[in-house]
């Protein structure tokens, strides 16, 4: 049995694979408290692996399923991976990179949480990924460096406040111009007002 917060069927909207249609699976809980979370993960289902594959069957034409939280990490094994490949499709995670992953991901996003103003302190023990996306908070981006990427992107940290949000935004591109080897990620789907 999995925590399962919900099952929900969008387009993904930040990183490298922002536009494809995915089927994200976002478990509850996270062994981070960062300040500036705005993901609510608390709640859950607790859900067998056959009611998980049927829930992402429910989208047969999907491409992708993203495995989200809090902290899929905490949850996630080699029996759904599994089961979730047999539908054909790809296998994304997000995590923070705080607890080693199973075999059979297809693409990691490492978002490491260590750092920066309202981040966690627990360390990165992952140090290969497909994409490091960081929530830039005008941290100096040396200290990823341990991390092997194929993509590196930097992130506007989200907050309610208009003109502050416009202030994360302008940093974010000041640092892409000072270090290109990054790359702006946008949330789009914050703009597009869908999930």
């Amino acid at each position: 049995m999995y925590p399962v917060n919900e099952i929900f069927y969008s387009l993904q909207g930040e990183g490298y694979n922002t536009g494809i249609a995915s089927v994200f699976i976002r478990f509850s809980g996270c062994n981070l408290r960062c300040a500036f979370c705005d993901t609510m993960h608390e709640s859950h289902t607790m859900m067998s692996l056959p009611e998980i594959v049927e829930e992402v069957m429910r989208f047969p034409d999907a491409p992708l399923i993203i495995l989200t939280g809090g902290e899929p990490s905490l949850f996630i094994d080699e029996p759904l991976l599994k089961a979730l490949h047999l539908t054909g499709k790809k296998i994304a995670i997000e995590t923070n990179g705080t607890r080693p992953l199973p075999a059979g991901i297809d693409w990691v996003t490492l978002s490491p949480k260590f750092g920066f103003p309202g981040g966690d302190a627990l360390p990165c023990v992952l140090e290969h990924c497909d994409e490091l996306k960081v929530v830039y908070l005008g941290q100096d981006l040396s200290q990823y460096d341990f991390i092997t990427a194929d993509h590196r992107f930097i992130q506007p940290c989200f907050v309610p406040d208009g003109q502050q949000r416009k202030l994360n935004m302008q940093q974010c591109v000041d640092a892409v111009l000072a270090n290109p080897r990054w790359r702006l990620s946008l949330q789009t789907h914050r703009m597009l007002g869908i999930r």
